[in-house]
């Protein structure tokens, strides 16, 4: 069934904070292979003028996914989870994000469409540090597969 298009648009409360920390950031690294000396110590990171060592730019998403999990769990939305792959990401920065920061997340559904009996959803997270300043905005696609005829 087609999701509910009446959602674009809508806003979930922001996440409670989430505290960024070195060590987070050090196994993030190294299971995506980063090197780069900025993201493991904080004195290569402080030579780059970051106050801290500062995360790979898709670290974010492991924070912006479980924000999205409040639009996912949406009874009301009744996205059937079982069929769904991820489509796509981006993100666009306004700093990168530091060991230390508080980050909240506010998980907004900016699109839905149905195309070939899938539905794609569209959802923006944006993420603020606890000052309420903008980090960055993180946009995921996921793809609801259309069920299989028997």
């Amino acid at each position: 069934m087609a999701l509910d298009q009446s959602f674009v648009g809508r806003t979930y409360p922001p996440t409670a904070p989430y505290e960024v920390g070195r060590e987070k950031i050090r196994e993030f690294a190294e299971a995506v292979g980063e090197t780069n000396p900025a993201y493991t110590d904080p004195e290569a990171a402080k030579a780059f003028g970051h106050p801290d060592v500062i995360a790979p730019p898709t670290f974010v998403f492991s924070i912006t996914f479980r924000a999205a999990g409040q639009v996912i769990e949406d009874p009301q939305l009744g996205l059937d989870y079982s069929r769904v792959v991820h489509g796509d990401q981006k993100f666009a920065y306004v700093r990168p994000v530091r060991a230390g920061d508080r980050l909240t997340v506010t998980s907004t559904i900016e699109g839905i469409k149905s195309l070939a009996g899938n539905d794609i959803l569209d959802i923006r997270g944006e993420v603020h540090d606890e000052a309420g300043e903008h980090v960055v905005t993180a946009w995921t696609k996921l793809v609801a597969r259309a069920a299989e005829e028997a």
